[in-house]
């Protein structure tokens, strides 16, 4: 297929690393870049973490749009997709290539009450107003970005309660009994788990049963949908985001997906992942770019991210469902970690509290695929590589 436009639809991280790869790969083609928000491109991490608490006001990604010879359509929304044009709020765009890459938006509860999210640049700016001394935050989530906005607004001064319907903190994404251990760094916060909300109402949070919590502020971080609804009436496989192969490659000829709102085809996991995470929209783009233009080119990473929250780092690699089993590395109290082996004791996946080393020694171990000794694995002082059999 000869490809001379291509049109990119989501101007966040994925969307622009897209454009530089292929401009990389030597596309001397046509390209626009459709962006929702008027802003250019940035990254996401630093707004739960730098931004919010204040120590950055931006978080823009250092690119020269100009240099390369992108046609930037910012403040656009794509409205609708068939074959060979996207329909945008400003019109039509043919293309001969087509990069979705709209990412995410986030889940909102019912009610009439104000609920803040935390997804943009904008976001974080009006939440960052909000979190004052005094200030009565409710936070709907204990998840990644529930425990990074605990973390700014108790450092805020703010009273701060945590509402979580799950046992333990994290629980959906690394399961309650890693959760569990991270319950003690609530300290002087009110976590309430195991708790429902009914809805957002004015002036607080109506759990069901019918307790009100009362709030200045409320921020809803119950995670995130794909942002495929654009597409609903396009000729494209949708399952929770855009369906793609290994290469990224989406059902609809001359189309790649990229970012979170790609649902990809791991032959590392044998399975379908979506991955919500900056590594993802960093690195897929060069293989979705490689695919558009006809190169060959697989997707299979080790999927990472990290979190900071209330004075730890955490770092996780991996894809845990693949393991049977979990091993702790150290005690709750200090620095650990814990990894998931699978039924012959390869390493699916690992998290690393304050134990940077453990995170890119296991990284590198489920890359290559090794087997470990678990005996020897359940000794923190034993570093990880030395575990491989």
């Amino acid at each position: 297929m000869n490809v001379n436009h291509v049109v990119v639809v989501g101007a966040g991280l994925a969307g622009l690393r897209t454009v530089e790869a292929l401009r990389g790969r030597g596309f001397g083609g046509r390209i626009t870049l459709v962006g929702e928000e008027r802003h250019r491109p940035y990254d996401r991490p630093p707004l739960s973490k730098a931004v919010l608490k204040g120590d950055a006001d931006t978080s823009f990604v250092d690119t020269d749009l100009d240099a390369l010879q992108v046609d930037f359509w910012p403040g656009v929304s794509a409205k609708s997709l068939r074959a060979g044009v996207v329909e945008t709020t400003e019109g039509e765009i043919g293309y001969d290539g087509l990069v979705i890459a709209t990412g995410a938006e986030p889940i909102r509860l019912p009610g009439d009450g104000l609920q803040h999210v935390l997804r943009t640049l904008d976001d974080a700016h009006e939440l960052r107003a909000v979190l004052v001394p005094g200030a009565r935050v409710a936070i709907i989530g204990a998840g990644w970005i529930g425990a990074e906005v605990a973390t700014a607004a108790r450092r805020a001064g703010c009273e701060v309660t945590v509402i979580e319907s799950a046992p333990a903190p994290l629980t959906t994404a690394v399961g309650a009994e890693i959760g569990a251990r991270t319950v003690p760094w609530y300290n002087g916060i009110d976590l309430r788990l195991g708790a429902m909300v009914d809805a957002v109402d004015e002036g607080g949070v109506r759990l069901v049963g019918g307790e009100f919590v009362e709030a200045h502020v409320v921020v809803t971080g119950i995670g995130v949908r794909p942002a495929v609804g654009w597409l609903a009436d396009a000729d494209i496989d949708l399952h929770n985001g855009v369906v793609t192969d290994e290469h990224l490659r989406a059902s609809l000829p001359g189309t790649v997906a990229v970012g979170d709102c790609a649902a990809w085809w791991s032959r590392r996991w044998g399975t379908r992942l979506r991955v919500e995470h900056w590594d993802t929209a960093l690195n897929a783009p060069d293989v979705a770019a490689a695919t558009l233009l006809g190169e060959e080119a697989v997707y299979d990473p080790v999927p990472y991210f990290w979190s900071e929250q209330f004075g730890h780092m955490i770092q996780y690699a991996g894809h845990h469902p693949a393991g049977e089993r979990l091993v702790h590395r150290g005690e709750p109290e200090g620095k650990w970690s814990a990894v998931w082996l699978t039924a012959d004791d390869t390493l699916a996946a690992v998290l690393a509290v304050d134990r940077p080393r453990d995170l890119v020694q296991g990284r590198r171990i489920i890359d290559a695929g090794h087997r470990l000794d678990a005996e020897r694995l359940v000794d923190p002082q034993v570093p990880l590589r030395d575990c491989v059999v």
